[in-house]
């Protein structure tokens, strides 16, 4: 079967394709290399394009018979899309319509859209369940709600069959370091603090150390990602199975606090790691952590890499690539 993957060239569509390929699919990516690496796609088909474009979208769908679609492309940091809210209004959801639309025209049944916990915004509860009501704070937060209400419209007036996917915190690496994670610029704490250990940067800031947290710092659920990418498969092989839509949560089920990534990240890497703290970023919750019992339930999923020093230490390995 081919598979469609958008920002296959990205930090999880990479190991998604990955993954796909060892399970005997054929990836094909489509990206725009704005934040994604050429050098990633290593699985597969390769197409340079965006899925905002309906000519790319003919020429790729023209070129090969694509049977289902995972859809990665999208713009994600949070504190952009607060300063210039029309750039991912455009990308993450006008782009993503096109899509849909030429979904649709090529009769593609099968659709697995990578979402977010941003769409519960500030948690009234944790662990956080898919019952828990969606107030995304942030318009990065608002596209992906929204593409998951438009996706519920298109299951219900063209039978498209979909999985929304709400990760958590991705991070670590591919166990054999040959992809991992390479943004720019980079918001993500692991790689920071692992930049910090490799000399790259002299320190790292610690956003507040006054929460109602055992140490006073913000507490988050890491996922592997390639954890993340597994459930993508299951999820697809769900859909296929005959199951319905549905969406779920991607997350360790645990919570990490900021001062144990870093310590941990000291161990792994034997190196000191310098912080400084500083004041509370507005609008981030003392503890995001994740129930992940849907989806261990319905899709079998059960995350290998879930140990904080397997996440940190094959983003290690990788980092020492870089």
């Amino acid at each position: 079967m081919n598979i469609l993957v958008t920002g296959g060239a990205g930090y999880i569509g990479s190991h998604c394709c990955k993954a796909l390929y060892q399970k005997g699919f054929h990836p094909v990516t489509i990206d725009n290399l704005v934040y994604g690496h050429k050098s990633f796609v290593r699985w597969g088909e390769f197409f340079q394009g965006d899925v905002g474009n309906p000519a790319d979208l003919k020429k790729c769908f023209s070129r090969h018979k694509i049977d289902a679609v995972m859809h990665f492309a999208a713009y994600a940091y949070v504190g952009e899309s607060v300063q210039d809210p029309l750039k991912y209004y455009e990308n993450n959801l006008r782009n993503t319509v096109e899509l849909l639309h030429a979904v649709v025209e090529n009769d593609i049944n099968y659709f697995v859209f990578s979402s977010t916990c941003a769409t519960y915004g500030n948690p009234e509860k944790t662990p956080i369940d898919e019952r828990h009501p969606l107030n995304p704070i942030n318009p990065y937060g608002r596209t992906k709600r929204m593409i998951e209400e438009i996706l519920e419209d298109y299951g219900a007036a063209y039978g498209l069959n979909y999985t929304s996917l709400r990760y958590f915190n991705a991070a670590g690496a591919d166990p054999d370091s040959e992809i991992g994670e390479d943004h720019n610029p980079e918001t993500h704490l692991i790689p920071l603090v692992l930049d910090v250990a490799a000399a790259k940067r002299k320190s790292i800031k610690v956003f507040g150390t006054d929460y109602a947290t055992p140490d006073g710092t913000c507490i988050r659920d890491y996922i592997h990602v390639t954890d993340l990418a597994e459930a993508h498969i299951l999820a697809l092989q769900r859909l296929m199975d005959g199951a319905d839509s549905s969406v779920y949560n991607l997350g360790n089920g645990r919570g990490f606090s900021v001062l144990e990534v870093i310590e941990r990240a000291r161990e792994i890497a034997a190196r000191e790691i310098t912080f400084e703290n500083t004041d509370r970023r507005p609008g981030d919750p003392p503890v995001l952590i994740a129930s992940n019992e849907k989806a261990i339930a319905e899709l079998g999923w059960n995350p290998v890499y879930a140990d904080l020093n397997d996440i940190i230490g094959t983003a290690w390995r990788w980092h020492q690539k870089l």
